[in-house]
Parts: structure tokens; C-alpha cells; sequence
């Protein structure tokens, strides 16, 4: 007698806290998440302080956060979320990046990407995902939105290439097309290597600069000058 396999159970959704002062905000947002079967709000805050109690308190894959906001702005509630107890729960910043200069801010104290509040429903769905799947990854064309709006700004705690090391030639090489803002299918062209060989580059240069996730990868390669303000 012959045993059927059980198909493989549905994957749990992945669960997201909004975090807006604003109500409208967090209900449209809601509205376009609930149309998606893939993804479900665990809860929604208004203040920096309550993001980081529900973050703590529900332990959700993704935290979508707005910057400002009144008392503890996001900036701070991002830092205390990825330092904190809930540090496995992903940041995605939420901006109008109109004279926002805090984005680049919120992304050097963990925010795995940001969300532009105009953006198509497609691309906030897309991005929610790839966060929440534990890639750190933000879609190259976001990424250099956010090379030409912060690069040529003043960068904090400064530091030379020289301050790179432990990586070999080629990992620079990597590096300095990840700060261009190229995605791994680009830089294995760039190089002529192949797009796995170029995930195997990354993930080496993760781990010897002890980064995040690729967002962290672009900020480096710039504060440390591998990589120059777009013309």
C-alpha cells in the first residue's frame, strides 16, 4: 500500500508593523499590504516608542517606519530595534524624500532600505519581501536614488580606503560596483564572472566587514571614498 506525501504546508505570511503618525498613512498602506496573501499586519504604532515596544513585544519580519514623527522620531526607534531584542526584525525607513536628510541617517544605524511614499504598489510589495526574506537587499534602481540624493553630502566618521582591509582585490573590485549601485546580474557582467560567483563575492564581503546587508556595503563604499559623488 502506497503512502501519499502530503503537499508542503502554505509558508506563514510575512508580518509587518506600520509605524506612521500620521492614520491615513498607515491605512493606505494596510489597504495595499491586505491585497497581497504573502504578507500581514501584526500591528500598527504612531510614535518611535511604541515601534520599539510592538517590535519587541510582537517580533515581526519587517518594520515599515516613518522618520518623523513627534517624541522619539525614527531615526532613534530604528537604532533601538536593530540593537535591541527584536534586532532580527528588518527596518525599511519610510520617506516623502522631499528635504528628508535623515534617510541617510536611519540607514547607518541598521535600516535595511527605505520606501518612497509614492511609490507603485508593485515595488512596496517587492520590497517588503526581500527584507523580510532576509536579503538586505534593495532594488538597484532605489539604491541609486539614494546614491544620487546622499552621496555627495558630508559623510560622518570619514574613512579612507586604506580603512578597508582583510578583502581581497577582486572583493574591492565587488565593492566599488555595489556602491555604483549594480545588481549582482550586473556586476557578474561587469566583470565577466558568474552571477553565482558574484552572490559568493558579496556574501565573503558581508562577513569580513561585518555588514548588515547590502545597504551597508553602498554607505561603505562611499564613506570611504571607493566610490565618488554622481556627476
Amino acid at each position: 500500500m502506497s503512502v501519499q506525501s502530503s503537499p508542503d504546508p502554505t509558508p506563514a505570511p510575512f508580518r509587518v508593523v506600520l509605524v506612521d503618525d500620521q492614520p491615513l498613512v498607515r491605512a493606505a498602506l494596510r489597504m495595499v499590504i491586505t491585497e497581497a496573501p504573502d504578507i500581514e499586519v501584526a500591528g500598527e504604532a504612531g510614535t518611535g516608542t511604541e515601534a520599539v515596544r510592538l517590535a519587541e513585544e510582537l517580533r515581526p519580519d519587517v518594520v515599515v517606519m516613518d522618520i518623523r514623527m513627534p517624541g522619539m522620531d525614527g531615526i532613534e526607534a530604528t537604532r533601538l530595534i536593530t540593537e535591541g531584542p527584536s534586532r532580527n526584525t528588518h527596518v525599511i525607513v519610510l520617506t516623502t524624500f522631499d528635504d528628508d536628510d535623515h534617510v541617510y541617517g536611519a540607514l547607518r544605524v541598521g535600516a535595511a532600505g527605505f520606501l518612497v511614499k509614492d511609490m507603485a504598489l508593485d515595488d512596496i510589495l517587492a520590497a517588503i519581501r526581500v527584507v523580510a526574506a532576509g536579503d538586505g537587499l534593495i532594488a538597484p534602481s532605489v539604491t541609486r536614488r539614494l546614491i544620487k540624493e546622499f552621496a555627495g553630502r558630508p559623510k560622518p566618521n570619514s574613512r579612507t580606503q586604506d580603512g578597508i582591509t582583510g578583502i581581497t582585490d577582486r572583493e574591492r573590485e565587488v565593492l566599488t560596483l555595489v556602491g555604483g549601485g549594480l545588481s549582482n546580474t550586473e556586476i557578474a557582467a561587469e566583470l565577466s564572472i558568474s552571477v553565482a560567483t558574484a552572490k559568493t563575492y558579496l556574501t565573503r564581503l558581508l562577513a569580513k566587514l561585518d555588514a548588515r546587508d547590502r545597504v551597508q556595503l553602498v554607505i561603505m563604499a562611499y564613506e570611504t571614498g571607493l566610490v565618488g559623488s554622481p556627476r
